[in-house]
């Protein structure tokens, strides 16, 4: 056996106790294809994604920096010690910029696991002391029932159902409001 070998292994082993579990951070052109592979094989069936090939989630994301200039979305890549599993974004009403919208999906192998709430918890937090936000909203399919227990964790508060704000094909479907303030 080599001496350093268990030195590297504690290293090792150290750095993953120290390592966000959790981690969001902006989105960028390399993740394309760990994004392509989610959602062409994660049932992602309370929500419509018009990307049907790589180079479609390519351009996607090259249009976040203009998004982001143009205060009209800001979207992360959902790390989960250190690797992608999921993404999550804050849409902001352009008739009411005081206000964001939170959006999340998580990779199928890592669903039921905390990471969507522990990234609207950090999502949230950019999103009321960086973008100055008064208002943060979740919307979710009425039958997305983890997607509402998300919200609840995070302390958002059920405001009422919205009818056929959310389409998917060429069906509309209810959706809950949730929503918390400063």
């Amino acid at each position: 056996m080599n001496k350093t070998e268990p030195e590297n292994i504690f290293h090792r082993e150290v750095q993953f106790l120290f390592m966000p579990k959790v981690k969001i951070r902006p989105q960028e052109l390399f993740d394309a294809k760990c994004f392509f592979d989610i959602i062409t094989h994660t049932n992602l069936e309370f929500i419509e994604f018009p990307i049907k090939t790589l180079e479609e989630e390519r351009y996607f994301l090259g249009l976040n920096e203009t998004k982001r200039k143009a205060n009209f979305e800001y979207n992360f890549s959902i790390l989960y010690y250190g690797r992608l599993v999921g993404a999550c974004g804050i849409k902001i009403d352009q008739h009411r910029p005081w206000i964001g919208e939170i959006g999340y999906f998580i990779d199928r192998d890592y669903q039921g696991m905390g990471i969507a709430t522990e990234a609207v918890r950090q999502l949230e937090k950019i999103g009321f002391e960086q973008l100055d936000l008064q208002r943060i909203i979740i919307l979710m399919d009425t039958r997305n029932l983890a997607s509402e227990r998300v919200a609840q964790k995070c302390g958002y508060k059920k405001e009422g159902i919205m009818n056929k704000v959310h389409r998917i094909g060429e069906d509309y479907y209810d959706c809950f409001l949730y929503a918390k303030t400063r």
